[in-house]
């Protein structure tokens, strides 16, 4: 298939169009990157591919659109079934892949929003505090789907390593900018490492910013906005 067949509309700092994007090399599928400039207005191409949510990202497949980063991951799974299976072949191993993604959906990026919202060290604690509650089940789903191997899909990156995984570059982010520990050796040991091999992971080189620009970012575009609109959210 030609490159242009295959084309992503993102935002370089999302992790939802980081998990498409991690999902495509997997496969060693061509495409075509679209960057979105939502702060200057969403494209015509994005507000018609996916006029329902109006959000990226959105794979377009010739002329035919998908939306929504866990859908589409499993996309990518089912049409270019040569390379590395994404999703188990067992159908009892895929529905739990599919919970612990629903999982991360759910619960990692309302903690995402709640460090970037966090306006004083009581928040912030409580932030962590969650944040460690949600990685300790994640913990405990790791060791029983891993199998003793350094992902959660076993010897390779799998559906929840893409889901979760896409965070890791935020992860650090939030560590850095407020002095804290993610994961640990006490309470989420083989998170800890998992984190390590998945950055290491040759499909994730130059997919995941880097710590220092992500930080910018946040720093100069997403706490800002978030700021922007807290009024009218109380």
């Amino acid at each position: 298939m030609a490159k242009g067949d295959v084309k992503l509309l993102g935002t370089w700092a999302s992790p939802f169009a980081l998990r498409v994007k991690i999902a495509l090399k997997l496969k060693s599928v061509d495409y075509e990157y679209l960057e979105e400039n939502l702060r200057g207005g969403k494209s015509e191409l994005l507000l018609k591919s996916n006029p329902v949510h109006k959000k990226i990202p959105v794979l377009l497949h010739g002329d035919r659109p998908v939306c929504e980063s866990l859908v589409i991951v499993q996309y990518i799974d089912e049409v270019w079934t040569y390379g590395p299976s994404i999703l188990p072949s067992d159908p009892y191993d895929r529905a739990i892949a599919r919970f612990w993604a629903a999982y991360v959906e759910d619960k990692v990026w309302l903690s995402m929003r709640a460090f970037m919202t966090a306006n004083d060290e009581d928040a912030r604690v409580e932030a962590v505090a969650k944040f460690k509650e949600v990685s300790v089940l994640l913990e405990d789903a790791f060791v029983k789907s891993s199998k003793g191997k350094p992902f959660f899909g076993g010897d390779e990156i799998g559906y929840v390593d893409i889901a979760f995984g896409a965070f890791a570059g935020w992860f650090k982010v939030i560590e850095k900018a407020l002095n804290v520990e993610l994961f640990d050796e006490a309470t989420t040991p083989n998170l800890l490492a998992w984190v390590v091999a998945f950055l290491a992971h040759p499909a994730i080189e130059d997919i995941i910013p880097s710590t220092d620009k992500l930080l910018e970012f946040a720093t100069n575009v997403v706490l800002p906005s978030i700021k922007a609109v807290a009024p009218a959210s109380q």
